[in-house]
C-alpha cells in the first residue's frame, strides 16, 4: 500500500491505538517536572495579579510614563504580546486553507499561544485607561445615556481587535479540541475525569455526521481567521500610522507590523515546541522536519523585517523630512536608546541569517537560542519605535527621558509568569497535540 505524504511526518509504525495513547500520555501521566512549573509560573501570576490590584488602588502614576512618553511599557509590552499570538493564527488557519498536512502536529500548541498571549496583551490597554473600572465603556453599546465611545481613539480600535481576534481564536481552538476530548473522555482514568471530559466532549459520538459538520466548521472558522492575521496588527499598527510624530507617521506600518507579528510568533513557536518534545518524548511526532519547516518560516519572515526596516530607513532619507531623518537616522542608532536599537538589529536581521545552514537548523539548541533572541529582538524594536519618537518629537525643548519603573518591570514579568502557566495548564490537562489530525495523516 503507498504511503500517503502526510504520514512521512510521524517517524515510526503507528496504528491508531498507540497514537492516541502516547498523544493521552502527557495528559494521563503528566511529566514530574509541570508541577514545578506550575507553582513557579502560579506565584509569578499572584504577583502580576497583586502589581494589578496596586495599580489599579494607586493609579498608572505608578508607571515610568511622563510627559513627552506618555506611551511606555503599558503599550510597548501590548504591542509585542499582540505580536506573539499572529502564528498561532497563521499555522493554524491559512496552512489548513492550503492543506498542509505537518500543521497538525503544531497547531494546538500555536493556537494556545495564541490565546494566551493575546489575554496578556488584553490587560495592559486596561491598566493604561487609569481608571479601569470604566474599560466597558469602549465597548459600542449604546447607554441609558446616549453616551458612545470616542471611534478616534486608538483605544475603541485595539477593543474591536482583541474582542475579536480572542473570540474566534478561542472558537478555532475549542472547535479542534472537541474530538480529542472524546477521546480523553474514553480513556479517562477517573469518574470525575470522565464527566469533565465528556461534558466538554459535547456528546462526540465519532459518527460520520459530526466529523461532516465538523470539518465544515473548521473550514468556516480557518475563512474568518485568515483576514484577522492580517487586519489585527494592522489595526495595532494605526495607533502610530495616524499620529503626526516622526518615525509613526509612515504607510508601512500595516504590512511592517504584520511581518514582525507572524516573525515574533514563529520564534516563540520554537521557544515552546523544542523544551516540549524533549520534556514528553514526542520527537516521532514533533519531527526535525517541523522544526525545519518552522526554521524557515522564521527566517523568510526576518527577510521581509530586514527589508522593512531598510525601507523605513531610506524612505526618511530620502523624503527629506528633517524630524523623520533625524529620528530614524540619528536619534535611533545614535541617541540615548542606541543600545536598544542595535540590539533589534542585530537578533532581527543578523542572527536568523543563520538560519540558511541546514546544520543550525538540525540543531535543536541553536535553534531555541535563536528563537529567543529573536523575541527579545522584537521587543527591543517596539520599545525603539515607541520610545525615540516620543523622546524626541519636533521641539528641543520639549525632549524627555524615560524610564521604566519597577512597577513595569513587574507588570512585564507578571505577564510572562502568567502566560507560562496558563501554558502548562493546557497542556497538563488537554492533549497539546492534535490526535484526530494525527491519526489522519495514517490513513
Amino acid at each position: 500500500m503507498t504511503t500517503p505524504p502526510g504520514a512521512r511526518l510521524l517517524v515510526g509504525r503507528w496504528d491508531d491505538a498507540s497514537l492516541t495513547d502516547k498523544l493521552l500520555e502527557p495528559v494521563q501521566r503528566p511529566a514530574p517536572a509541570s508541577r514545578a512549573v506550575l507553582l513557579v509560573t502560579g506565584l509569578g501570576a499572584a504577583m502580576l495579579f497583586a502589581t494589578m490590584g496596586y495599580v489599579f488602588v494607586t493609579g498608572i502614576g505608578v508607571f515610568g510614563n511622563n510627559i513627552p512618553v506618555a506611551w511606555g511599557f503599558p503599550i510597548i509590552n501590548f504591542v509585542w504580546w499582540i505580536g506573539i499570538g499572529h502564528a498561532g493564527t497563521f499555522i493554524s488557519a491559512i496552512l489548513l486553507l492550503l492543506e498542509q498536512p505537518w500543521r497538525s502536529s503544531l497547531n494546538r500548541i500555536a493556537e494556545g499561544m495564541t490565546l494566551f498571549a493575546v489575554m496578556q496583551a488584553g490587560l495592559y490597554p486596561i491598566l493604561h485607561l487609569g481608571r479601569p473600572w470604566f474599560a466597558y465603556w469602549l465597548v459600542p453599546y449604546p447607554s441609558t445615556m446616549s453616551m458612545w465611545p470616542q471611534f478616534m481613539s486608538a483605544l475603541t480600535w485595539d477593543m474591536a481587535a482583541i474582542s475579536t481576534y480572542f473570540t474566534i481564536s478561542l472558537l478555532f481552538w475549542y472547535q479542534g479540541l472537541v474530538p480529542d476530548l472524546a477521546a480523553a473522555r474514553d480513556r479517562a482514568q477517573s469518574d470525575r475525569a470522565r464527566r469533565i471530559y465528556g461534558l466538554f466532549a459535547l456528546g462526540w459520538r465519532n459518527s460520520a455526521w459530526h466529523w461532516r459538520h465538523w470539518r465544515r466548521s473548521q473550514l468556516l472558522l480557518a475563512g474568518l481567521a485568515t483576514p484577522l492575521v492580517l487586519s489585527v496588527h494592522s489595526i495595532v499598527s494605526m495607533d502610530f500610522a495616524t499620529s503626526k510624530l516622526p518615525g509613526w507617521h509612515s504607510m508601512i506600518f500595516p504590512p511592517y507590523f504584520v511581518a514582525g507579528a507572524i516573525f515574533s510568533g514563529f520564534a516563540m513557536v520554537l521557544t515552546l515546541v523544542i523544551p516540549l518534545r524533549r520534556l514528553y518524548r514526542l520527537k516521532a511526532v514533533l519531527t526535525p522536519r517541523h522544526l525545519d519547516l518552522l526554521a524557515k518560516l522564521t527566517l523568510v519572515t526576518s527577510l521581509v523585517v530586514s527589508y522593512s526596516y531598510a525601507s523605513e530607513f531610506f524612505i526618511a532619507w530620502y523624503g527629506g523630512v528633517e524630524y523623520e531623518k533625524y529620528t530614524l537616522l540619528t536619534e535611533r542608532p545614535f541617541g540615548p536608546y542606541a543600545t536598544g536599537f542595535w540590539i533589534m538589529i542585530v537578533c532581527n536581521v543578523f542572527v536568523p541569517q543563520l538560519l540558511w545552514s541546514r546544520r543550525v537548523r538540525a540543531s535543536t539548541v541553536a535553534l531555541w537560542v535563536i528563537s529567543i533572541l529573536v523575541n527579545v529582538g522584537m521587543w527591543f524594536e517596539r520599545f525603539v519605535l515607541i520610545v525615540t519618537s516620543q523622546r524626541a518629537d519636533f521641539l528641543p525643548s520639549s525632549f524627555g527621558e524615560y524610564t521604566p519603573s519597577l512597577i513595569d518591570w513587574m507588570v512585564f514579568a507578571g505577564t510572562i509568569s502568567f502566560f507560562l502557566f496558563l501554558f502548562t495548564l493546557l497542556i497538563r490537562f488537554v492533549p497539546f497535540v492534535p490526535i484526530a489530525e494525527n491519526k489522519e495523516q495514517l490513513h
